[in-house]
């Protein structure tokens, strides 16, 4: 066995609880590292091992004298001076990890203290104490609040003074486009109320500028203050569009203040502008005192009956208005009764819209007795979508046969049937100025665009007619297709969504082998497919020298549809058609590559560019 001086701290005997069966001597283990073999271990944490360690070794000495003096041979008197030396050393270590705890221990608590401090300094630095902000910085946010161009971008406190300057830059180029061009279109970038100052001071001597467009930009009643005395210096500006600001009755009357002497102005465009019956009365006023303006566009806002009144009493006192919209407000029957009234003693009007008023059945007929009366020579006419039956077609066919100047009316959207298509067929038979008519969207069928087509055999001023969204379908579109083969002026027929499908579209192919003047086709949406597209197709292989405009969009036709149409582009050398609308079908990469590869032929053959939409 070795001698006990040659234990150590690095290999230091552990007691087992194992114990054999003849030897109730507990047997010793080295004490391995933390690394898997003996050794000192170099961490903190060592040093209580060691403490450990060296009781160990003591017991370890103990265990061995003991088992000597019982039946193992006496050592030397050299073994108790080795004994001796071995208890003077462990008497010396004991107080060896003391210090190196204190040396550890002393570092790390100045480490936490100086850690604590810094952390101190940092969070005062970072989280100052809130102080109240200075006119110049309340002066630089609000301003970057105002100036902004982009959503988002006032949430971004720390970026005040950059938006601010680019804002600023923005209206600087803006400013300089005022004096460059005629006409600027400055829609949708609200620079609001703050940046129509700014530019507004640019329009005082403006000679380029005649129209300019500020729709969208957040301008307000406030705003609007700016064009005080400025317009009246200039006389240039003809066309000035406000819409989609919320300017408001406020606002209306602001503008109404300024534009009562204004001499230039001639348009003004207040569409969705957030105007009632009181900035209607406002704008009422400008127009018995103004005498330039011609268009004034108030479609979309809340203008009720007290309203319309106010305008038809400035109606009486206008003479130089000429187009008046108010699409889309509220005027409903007793509006049109007003209206009307105001209509029988103007002479200027030439143009009325009022799209979506509820007029109805009884609001057209005041409407039309007062249109009948009127002294002016009325051409555009729009009433669509006011809830017109049959009833009130009746009154609309009166005044088609009466009128000697109305040349485009518009009563879409509406319900009249085929006993009103039927009144206005007939009324059209002796009309010899209407050359549009719109008819989309009235539960129209076979039988009354069949007096519609009757009525196209004797008359050859219409040139443009709209029956989309009428179930006409194929026997409709047949009665209609024998008439245009060789009768009738029509150069742009409009029939989407009229249910014609494959059969349908056999009529409309037989009627372009033989028509002269139709250039503009619309067949959207009616169930063509293949078959549909190849009767088609078939007749665009025939010269064709008037047909420029086809649109077969949303018609389910597949591949086998646009190679029939792509070989018919190829194999008509006279082809005139400029384009082609094939989108929303069933189509796929090789259909797309046929009717391009058609129209890079046709290019290279005639240098036609033909458009094709997939």
């Amino acid at each position: 066995m070795a001698s006990t001086s040659a234990i150590s701290l690095c290999f230091i005997p552990k007691i087992s609880q194992r114990f054999h069966s003849n030897n109730h001597t507990p047997q010793l283990q080295p004490y391995r590292g933390a690394y898997g073999h003996g050794g000192l271990l170099h961490t903190p944490l060592s040093l209580r091992r060691r403490g450990r360690a060296l009781r160990f070794s003591r017991l370890a000495v103990r265990v061995t004298a003991s088992s000597r003096a019982e039946g193992g041979s006496r050592r030397p008197a050299s073994g108790r001076r080795v004994y001796r030396q071995s208890q003077t050393q462990s008497s010396s270590l004991s107080a060896h990890p003391l210090k190196q705890v204190a040396s550890f221990v002393v570092p790390a608590g100045l480490f936490l203290a100086v850690t604590f401090v810094l952390w101190k300094v940092v969070e005062k630095l970072l989280v100052p104490k809130s102080k109240k902000p200075s006119n110049v910085e309340e002066k630089t946010a609000k301003q970057g609040l105002e100036w902004s161009f982009a959503a988002g971008t006032n949430l971004l406190s720390g970026l005040g003074a950059k938006i601010d300057r680019e804002s600023k830059q923005k209206l600087n180029e803006f400013a300089k486009e005022l004096r460059a061009f005629s006409v600027v279109d400055m829609s949708g970038c609200n620079f609001g109320d703050e940046g129509l100052v700014f530019l507004a001071e640019r329009f005082a001597y403006n000679q380029t500028l005649e129209g300019v467009s500020f729709a969208g930009n957040g301008i307000t009643a406030a705003g609007l203050k700016a064009f005080d005395g400025i317009l009246q210096s200039n006389i240039m500006l003809k066309t000035l569009d406000l819409s989609g600001n919320p300017i408001g009755d406020a606002g209306a009357k602001c503008l109404s203040e300024i534009l009562v002497n204004n001499t230039g102005i001639t348009k003004l465009q207040l569409n969705s502008a957030n105007l009632g019956d009181e900035g209607a009365k406002a704008i009422a006023e400008m127009l018995k005192k103004n005498s330039t303006l011609r268009f004034l566009e108030l479609n979309n806002n809340m203008i009720e009956f007290s309203g319309f009144a106010s305008l038809a009493g400035a109606l009486l006192e206008n003479k130089t208005i000429r187009d008046l919209q108010l699409n889309g407000n509220y005027g409903g029957a007793l509006g049109a009764n007003s209206l009307s009234k105001g209509l029988e003693g103007n002479k200027s009007l030439k143009e009325l819209h009022l799209h979506g008023n509820s007029i109805g059945d009884e609001g057209i007929r005041t409407l039309i007795d007062g249109l009948s009366s009127h002294k002016g020579k009325l051409t555009r006419l729009e009433i669509g979508n006011n809830s017109i039956s049959a009833k009130g077609a009746f009154h609309v066919a009166e005044f088609i046969k009466k009128s000697k100047s109305l040349t485009t009316l518009n009563i879409s959207m509406n319900d009249i049937g085929d006993e009103g298509a039927e009144r206005i067929g007939d009324a059209l038979k002796e009309n010899r100025t209407v050359k549009s008519l719109d008819l989309a969207g009235n539960n129209i069928h076979v039988k009354g665009v069949s007096v519609i087509a009757k009525a196209l055999k004797d008359n050859s001023v219409i040139i443009t007619l709209e029956l989309g969204y009428n179930p006409i379908g194929p026997e409709g579109a047949e009665s209609l297709c024998e008439v245009l083969k060789f009768h009738g002026n029509i150069n742009m027929l409009k029939l989407g969504w009229c249910q014609l499908g494959a059969k349908g579209a056999e009529f409309i192919a037989d009627m372009i082998r033989y028509n002269g003047t139709l250039s503009n086709l619309d067949l959207r949406g009616n169930g063509l497919r293949d078959e549909g597209a190849k009767c088609i197709a078939r007749s665009l292989k025939v010269v064709n020298e008037a047909l420029t405009s086809l649109d077969l969009g949303f018609n389910e036709i597949r591949d086998d549809g646009a190679f029939a149409i792509a070989q018919a582009l190829k194999a008509n050398e006279d082809v005139r058609i400029t384009y082609l609308n094939l989108s929303r079908n069933l189509m796929t990469k090789f259909g797309h590559s046929a009717l391009s590869d058609a129209r890079d032929h046709v290019y290279e053959m005639t240098e036609k560019e033909v458009e094709v939409v997939f």
